[in-house]
């Protein structure tokens, strides 16, 4: 057989370098947790996370164990901030600006976006999953055709020509996992199970469980910014970072600045190696498995060994109830891995390489990037339990701007996230209106970083990675203000780190 970017023989030598609790359930809706006024809408998705509790329990149960005012629930749907001084004190974020606890509800949220904006299409859904298809397609097709060594006899220009073959291929792969993304959440169509099939083609055919994606991703949904129960890019406390890097909590205010070297390349390792170790790890989640509701997580923990992953029917990720579905998304991955063996074994490893896993690498890329920078900035706060709800920890988001790449090809997955984590069924090519309808209400609690556009979201990577190492309280809150935590480093970027006093025993 004839190859494109290698011959057979050629040895290509290269580095090495987040739905459903169940799928049975037939609902698309979800009752927030922890909202500061019980509501009866719904946001996202439907019995995300085993542990959750109704509403108005939980709510209550914030109540009596904060003994918060019934003021705290006060609702101002203009978005106006109210005076909570007396709770939480004086908050500062990463950049020294005063941060102001939201206060708006989910329903206030709901009521503002027009309801035509939730009507889901299955025609357009399927319409965008083909020009996703076809574009992969057909950028292969010409590449395989045209770009050979017989047109293209030198070996630096065809190179060069297959490096930017595995760039758009990995922005068009990107697009394809979004499309997927969406039936995860119920935004693709009305119907369950066109939603599940598809996006369970098009996830596998991209080496995603897409099962066990959806129900952990949607338990990410159910507890965004939740320091202990969020399920991605839950940051380090500074308990955490201090045992990471061998150093006594106290003495991070006092640290030497990190070099950019360092930054590099652990931004770099988590760019290519993040994705994959979020599945098989469950790196960037969290870790508090004992409180899984069956006792799945005594004696587990992320990392190697630890068995907490994505692949694993009794991974403490799930419920017993999702076992099928784990197995179901295993069967998956491995008849797509049988096929990319055939692929290999007649093709040549050295053009699979190039045709597929080198643009897989990219989509695992934008993933990480993607997901990294909705999550993690100086402006935005995580919560521990006392103070987190819902609404709270879905506007502890940010909107990016990645021009037609983000726009088009990802199906604006950038730019509209902070609307998707308060109403996730309402589908991409509606997102721009209903941030647009919900902005009113968020007012200064909405936020986005737009400077700069594409070049503006590569850029965030890097000072995001040098300026968010952990999260604190701020010094010197009050209340529940202790329970606020903020981004903080020892690289000299905006507030230093409180200043503690060593413990003598």
């Amino acid at each position: 057989m004839s190859s494109t970017a290698f011959s057979r023989k050629t040895v290509l030598q290269t580095p090495v370098a987040e739905s459903l609790s169940s799928s049975s359930s037939n609902s698309i809706l979800e009752t927030p947790d922890r909202t500061p006024s019980q509501s009866q809408s719904s946001t996202s998705l439907s019995s995300l996370a085993s542990d959750s509790e109704p509403d108005g329990q939980k709510s209550a149960r914030g109540l009596v164990n904060n003994k918060q005012s019934s003021s705290f629930f006060d609702t101002k749907p203009s978005g106006e901030f109210v005076n909570l001084d007396a709770q939480f004190g004086k908050l500062v974020d990463t950049h020294g600006n005063e941060f102001q606890v939201p206060e708006f509800t989910i329903n206030d949220v709901r009521n503002a976006i027009p309801k035509h904006c939730f009507e889901r299409s299955a025609a357009r859904g399927l319409m965008y999953v083909a020009r996703d298809i076809f574009s992969l397609a057909t950028t292969f097709a010409l590449f395989h055709t045209l770009w050979t060594p017989a047109n293209v006899p030198s070996n630096s220009v065809r190179a060069a020509g297959w490096a930017l073959y595995t760039f758009i291929q990995g922005c068009f792969g990107t697009g394809l996992w979004v499309m997927a993304h969406e039936c995860g959440h119920q935004s693709f169509s009305p119907s369950k199970t066109l939603n599940d099939t598809v996006g369970f083609i098009c996830h596998s055919a991209l080496l995603v469980p897409y099962f066990s994606w959806k129900i952990s991703h949607g338990k990410h949904h159910k507890a965004t910014g939740h320091i202990d129960r969020d399920m991605v890019f839950v940051p380090k406390t500074r308990e955490e970072y201090a045992s990471k890097i061998g150093r006594a909590v106290h003495e991070l205010a006092d640290l030497a600045e990190e070099t950019p070297i360092v930054t590099a390349g652990l931004l770099i390792g988590q760019q290519l190696m993040g994705w994959i170790l979020y599945l098989s790890i469950n790196v960037t989640g969290h870790n508090s498995h004992t409180r899984q509701k069956e006792g799945r997580g005594h004696g587990k923990q992320n990392g190697w060994g630890g068995k907490v992953n994505h692949f694993d029917p009794s991974s403490p990720l799930y419920e017993a109830k999702d076992s099928k579905l784990i197995l179901a998304s295993d069967l998956g991955l491995a008849f797509v891995a049988g096929i990319l063996f055939l692929i290999g074994k007649n093709f040549g490893w050295a053009n699979l390489a190039v045709w597929y896993f080198i643009p897989y690498l990219w989509v695992n890329h934008w993933l990480v990037a993607i997901t990294y920078l909705q999550h993690t900035d100086p402006s935005l706060p995580h919560y521990e339990d006392a103070a987190w709800n819902f609404t709270r920890g879905a506007a502890a988001t940010v909107d990016r701007e990645f021009g037609f790449i983000g726009r088009t090809l990802m199906h604006g997955i950038v730019e509209t996230h902070v609307l998707h984590h308060f109403v996730s069924t309402i589908p991409f090519y509606n997102a721009d209106e209903a941030s647009e309808a919900i902005k009113p209400i968020l007012g200064h609690h909405y936020r986005s970083n737009v400077e700069g556009g594409p070049w503006g979201f590569i850029k965030a990577m890097w000072s995001n990675a040098r300026s968010c190492q952990w999260v604190e309280p701020t010094e010197g809150a009050e209340g529940l203000g202790k329970n606020v935590l903020f981004f903080r480093n020892h690289n000299g970027i905006g507030p230093r780190p409180a200043k503690l006093i060593p413990l003598k025993f």
